[in-house]
């Protein structure tokens, strides 16, 4: 997706995103780092208060689009001691 299609409320903090999609925020991140979505610097003046200063933000079309097809892995069971 071009930046240049995105309005300014489309961009999302990672935190959001888990919110709205229900896709873990290790997953965008991951998405991210592999460049499967953009990350985009955030505006110092919209810095998320939720404790910590959230200053990545990534297109909230851009994670629907993925989380369409996103199906969580099953982890591995403790073992037992």
């Amino acid at each position: 997706m071009h930046p240049a299609e995105l309005y300014p409320s489309d961009l999302v903090f990672e935190h959001e995103a888990t919110a709205l999609t229900g896709v873990p925020g290790p997953v965008i991140r991951q998405w991210a780092r592999r460049g499967r979505i953009q990350r985009y610097g955030g505006d110092a003046h919209q810095y998320s208060g939720q404790g910590h200063e959230y200053k990545t933000m990534y297109a909230l079309p851009e994670i629907r689009e993925r989380a369409a097809t996103y199906r969580p892995m099953p982890q591995r069971a403790p073992k037992a001691a």
